[in-house]
This record gives C-alpha cells, sequence and structure tokens, in this order.
C-alpha cells in the first residue's frame, strides 16, 4: 500500500515561515517584500493577496510568538528549586530566539507599529507576573529568602535581561552574534545572568548548584 502523499503547506504558512527566517538573519528593517516573494519564488501579487502589508507579516509572526509565549509561562507554576528556574529560563529564551528578529529591532518595531507598542507592554506584564511566580516557587520551596519589598524589583531586572539580552549579544558581536552557531552559547549566557540576580538571595547549596549548571558559561563573559 503506497503512503498518503504529504499535503503541500499552505502558501501563507510558507510566507511566514520564510518571511521569520529572513528577518531573524537580516533584520526586519533590511527586508522588503520583493526581497521574501523572490525567496519564495511567488509573484509580489501572490504575497500581497495573503499579507497586503509588511506589518499585517509582522503582526502574524507576532500573534504566533504571543502564543507560544503565553503557553510557556505557565510553566512558571512547577519551578521549585534552581534546575527547574535554569530550564524554565532556559526556554524562554529559546523562544525569543526563534523570534529574535523581535528583539533585534524592538525599539525600531514599536516605533512604527502600534499595535505592537501596545502589545509588547501585555508580553512585559505577563513576563513579570511568570518571574513572580518564579520567586513565590523558590522561596516556598526554602531555596530562596527575599524580602518582600525587594522581590518586584528584583523580578523587574531579570525582566529587563529577558528583554535586552540578545541586544546586548548584538552589540558584543555584530557579525555573528544573532547567527545560528551562536544560539547555544548566547541563551545559557543569557540564562545564566538572569538567574544570577538570585545570587544573594539564594541559599548556600541552591547558589552552589547554579554554579554548577552555569559553570561552563561563566567563562566566556
Amino acid at each position: 500500500m503506497q503512503p498518503t502523499p504529504k499535503k503541500p503547506r499552505r502558501t501563507a504558512e510558507r510566507i511566514l515561515e520564510i518571511t521569520l527566517d529572513l528577518f531573524n538573519r537580516f533584520g526586519e528593517p533590511n527586508v522588503s517584500t520583493t526581497l521574501i516573494s523572490a525567496e519564495l519564488g511567488i509573484s509580489p501579487g501572490n504575497l500581497y493577496y495573503h499579507y497586503p502589508a509588511k506589518d499585517e507579516l509582522i503582526n502574524a509572526l507576532f500573534d504566533r510568538y504571543e502564543r507560544s509565549l503565553s503557553e510557556l509561562l505557565h510553566a512558571a507554576d512547577n519551578v521549585g528549586n534552581v534546575e527547574d528556574a535554569w530550564l524554565f529560563f532556559h526556554m524562554l529564551f529559546e523562544l525569543i530566539w526563534q523570534y529574535r528578529f523581535l528583539y533585534r529591532d524592538l525599539n525600531d518595531l514599536l516605533s512604527k507599529n502600534r499595535r505592537l507598542e501596545t502589545h509588547f507592554q501585555f508580553v512585559l506584564k505577563n513576563k513579570s507576573r511568570a518571574v513572580s511566580v518564579v520567586l513565590g516557587g523558590l522561596t516556598r520551596q526554602r531555596n530562596l529568602k527575599i524580602d518582600a519589598r525587594e522581590a518586584d524589583t528584583v523580578a523587574s531586572a531579570m525582566v529587563v535581561v529577558l528583554t535586552y539580552w540578545l541586544s546586548y549579544e548584538y552589540v558584543r558581536d555584530p557579525r555573528k552574534a544573532l547567527e545560528p552557531e551562536s544560539a547555544a552559547a548566547a541563551l545559557s549566557r543569557g540564562a545564566y545572568h538572569v538567574l544570577s540576580l538570585l545570587m544573594p538571595y539564594l541559599d548556600l547549596q541552591a547558589r552552589e548548584h547554579l554554579f554548577q549548571i552555569a559553570g561552563a558559561y561563566r567563562n566566556g563573559d
């Protein structure tokens, strides 16, 4: 019996996949709809039929990112120790990396796209809420001891690192930082630096465990 042939991917989905790849490689401001249609091997009119404006491509990709982020942030409820926290923040950075064009050109995108300007505020609030949940879980398991008056400030600082880490990596090495071969080290450095903000509040055993987990990456900073 012959296997059932796979259905070809819908054109709209292929457009988003190729657009995401191009945006990530070259930065959204440097990618035109003409380049996207050429990369796909379709006419500009066909591209326009599915996405009449470049902003619609950006918004569609952002919607995908926002949905994935919302699902991932629920994992904060299960964080109770340093290893859980490391995995959680590493997964966050993996998702950010997948849509890194948003973070590479964040300020520019927000200044041009009203919808992103509004929705990214929700992204920050949801990240902040999830980080606070992580701190609560670590505290309940007695891995963390932090004054409630400090917790909000520390959580905000962690969100700042989450949001701007790839920009920092890019400034450090503009030619290589956002290339695929740099991903593993960049994401692990990011996860470590987010969690390092908790160092003064971790108990001795949890602190040593974090050093062990991230030790291979601290040497490159």
